[in-house]
């Protein structure tokens, strides 16, 4: 018996939904990233408005002083929704128990000099409670933001952020026994270095405006710690002097912060350029929390690289004003 099998193309009704279709057109086939986010913010048939609030709907573009026509136009150009997000991080989690293990069956932390290693965990362990604020920024711009093109990658960055803290934990067990990490929480609370950078990281948490807070938390501050301390102290200092295994074991932060600094840059770049107003806003807040920032980090500065800190925290500035001179901000 003779079986005949012809393969037949089955047109599909549409390419997508019809929300997201608006958006990209009837005919064109959309990206998972598509789908994921066009049209998914609430904005209409609201029950009542909050009671804790009741000046704003439950999700309100007004709670910011930056206007945009459309939010979705805060694309992330990762593209990441959650499932693209999850494989990007599960992929560098590999990478990072690899290193674990790596310096764990090299026996690398003992050949970390002794001074080294305590300098290392003076400056790092405290740093967990900053990547806590910061995670809590990152939920706080998710609840109050508005658009799931805005609000969806800052979910994301508040787990990144607290992963960025689970990673320290692990470095400080790594390099000593787990009361590094109460010494790393009594700094933060009483140690005259981290007092003014605490202090920034408490008030960011109460800023109303979410994207406000974005511009603090991811661009200004986050803007000037990373190459402050993944760049300068411990790729340039510990990692020179016998503490490559720190900069192993900490290898997730700086190259994450040089991946999710494309989504902060062309969110600030966009809504900049929306309007004269929104621009004049976010540079004014730039330059505000910038200052901040960097008036916070000064002694963290000292405390991790000396007189040399001064400078470091210099040209940590010096890379946020390029960045934010190609984001179109005024200086």
């Amino acid at each position: 018996m003779n079986i005949d099998l012809q393969a037949r193309e089955i047109k599909p009704l549409r390419n997508t939904y019809a929300h997201v279709a608006s958006y990209v057109g009837d005919d064109k086939p959309a990206s998972r990233y598509q789908e994921a986010t066009y049209g998914a913010q609430p904005s209409a048939n609201f029950h009542y408005r909050p009671t804790w609030d009741p000046s704003h709907e439950i999700f309100d573009a007004s709670r910011s002083k930056i206007v945009l026509a459309d939010w979705y136009v805060l694309k992330d150009p990762r593209q990441f929704y959650y499932a693209a997000w999850a494989m990007a991080r599960a992929r560098q989690q590999d990478a990072i128990e690899s290193n674990f293990q790596f310096v764990e069956s090299r026996g690398m932390v003992d050949k970390i000099p002794d001074a080294l290693r305590q300098k290392a965990l003076q400056v790092l362990m405290p740093l967990r409670h900053a990547a806590w604020g910061a995670n809590m920024n990152n939920a706080s711009i998710c609840a109050y933001g508005y658009g799931t093109a805005f609000t969806a990658p800052a979910m994301f960055h508040a787990m990144d952020n607290l992963g960025v803290a689970q990673y320290l934990t692990r470095l400080g067990l790594a390099l000593d026994d787990p009361s590094v990490l109460d010494a790393g929480k009594a700094a933060w609370l009483d140690d005259a270095h981290w007092q003014v950078l605490r202090r920034c990281v408490e008030d960011t948490l109460v800023v109303q405006d979410p994207f406000e807070l974005f511009v603090a938390q991811n661009l200004a501050l986050d803007g000037l710690l990373y190459p402050l301390v993944y760049g300068s102290f411990v790729d340039d200092h510990l990692a020179l002097q016998g503490g490559t295994a720190v900069a192993m074991l900490t290898a997730f932060m700086p190259e994450w912060h040089d991946e999710s600094a494309r989504w902060v840059d062309a969110v600030i770049k966009v809504a900049a350029a929306e309007s004269e107003a929104n621009a004049l806003q976010i540079s004014a807040w730039v330059q505000a929390w910038t200052e901040r920032a960097q008036a916070a980090l000064a002694p963290v500065a000292r405390l991790a690289l000396g007189d040399a800190g001064s400078q470091a925290l210099d040209d940590a500035a010096t890379q946020l004003a390029e960045r934010c001179r190609k984001a179109g901000l005024r200086g």
